[in-house]
């Protein structure tokens, strides 16, 4: 026991070396958050200890709640892979009514949850909308015009489209595992401006589709220095707010007073998600009003014209935003670690928001096989 204790002691001992000399003390942070937590990894409740800004909400705009709402159960083939993956919400909207919701483990329509990467289309759709009002000229304005301390060497052919379509050409690692990684640096850490703005470019950008978040942080540092505010104000101002959101969400930042981490982490619950699916399926349009022109819209939903790494086209991401097609209907969504999903199906007038702990295996195409199972249900239970 004592030799087992000795061993431990030295272990810890040799560890807090290692994270002191390289420097990665976030580390710390890491560790407490996770494994002192039981997990090993992110997880859907974990925002509340990190800080962040609040996104402020205006009057009320309530879904309709169809005639037939919750009168259909799930399909049974559903019940198993919510139960594996660790569903916490499921809602489905149609013809802007929601025809079923449920929730799982105490959850409910006010409950908050993080977002991950399903951020990623916000970040876009405030581009967009910077574009709409002439903050920003176009997609094809270059990155420099900015940020001009971003652009050193390579980096000055970076644009914002590149950025979009994740095809910046930029040194970045997206692994979710590596504890001493990029991407754990960016969500433990507590200096997001220096770790993206000093990557190094090692591809010419707008021809490999590679996908990472540092393009979305650097967005997100874009439309703040085009639009003059942060990005919890923009995304308050110019969506929470005109979109009606029930409640008030939370976007996580590096540090008090720092940044937000734009790349993922707006918490909040699957009916205020939902209205994002709303905008793009009404082509930018809320209550007459346009939020986003209709041609940014067509361009996000849109497959960039890019390479995979296996040299196959790229069919499947647009503007920070996931493609595929199924029984012949087009359907785009948002998509975020461990499964959070906005899936829109326009030709059925269909949004499904799926909330959980977990994902399942990637496919060929890229796309989780438990999201096809979402759609799948709801189909199955409202096709007309």
């Amino acid at each position: 026991m004592k030799k087992t204790l000795k061993y431990l002691l030295i272990f810890i001992v040799l560890l807090n070396l290692i994270i002191i000399i390289s420097g990665k003390t976030w580390l710390y942070k890491a560790i407490s958050i996770t494994y002192f937590k039981g997990y090993t990894s992110s997880y859907i409740e974990d925002f509340s200890y990190f800080p962040s800004n609040q996104i402020d909400k205006g009057t009320h705009q309530p879904w309709l709640e169809a005639k037939d709402y919750n009168k259909k159960n799930i399909p049974d083939f559903l019940k198993p892979i919510n139960e594996k993956y660790g569903t916490i919400a499921y809602l489905i909207i149609q013809n802007d009514s929601i025809k079923h919701e449920q929730y799982w483990e105490g959850y409910s329509p006010d409950t908050m949850s993080n977002s991950f990467s399903m951020a990623k289309t916000f970040v876009s759709t405030l581009i967009g909308i910077a574009i709409k009002e002439g903050k920003i000229q176009s997609v094809n304005q270059s990155v420099c015009n900015f940020i001009p301390e971003f652009c050193k060497s390579k980096k000055n052919k970076i644009t914002i489209e590149h950025l979009l379509t994740m095809s910046s050409g930029l040194d970045w690692n997206e692994n979710y595992f590596n504890p001493l990684g990029q991407t754990a640096e960016a969500y433990y850490g507590s200096n997001l401006r220096k770790l993206v703005l000093n990557i190094d470019a090692i591809e010419e950008p707008g021809e490999i589709f590679k996908y990472h978040s540092s393009c979305t942080q650097i967005l997100a540092f874009i439309v703040e220095a085009a639009m003059g505010k942060t990005i919890s104000e923009l995304l308050s101002d110019k969506l929470w707010i005109p979109l009606g959101a029930r409640n008030l969400a939370l976007w996580n930042v590096d540090a008090e007073g720092g940044d937000e981490k734009a790349f993922c982490c707006i918490n909040s619950n699957a009916r205020d998600f939902a209205r994002l699916g709303k905008l793009y399926m009404n082509f930018g349009s809320w209550n007459n009003i346009q939020i986003l022109d209709t041609s940014y819209i067509k361009q996000a939903i849109a497959p960039a014209k890019l390479k995979d790494r296996k040299g196959q086209d790229n069919i499947n991401y647009g503007y920070q935003i996931w493609i595929t097609n199924k029984y012949d209907l087009d359907i785009f969504y948002a998509r975020g670690h461990w499964g959070q999903y906005v899936i829109c199906i326009p030709e059925k007038n269909m949004i499904i928001v799926r909330l959980g702990r977990k994902y399942g295996k990637i496919l060929e195409d890229n796309h989780h096989d438990d999201f096809y199972s979402y759609i799948d249900a709801a189909l199955e239970m409202y096709s007309n």
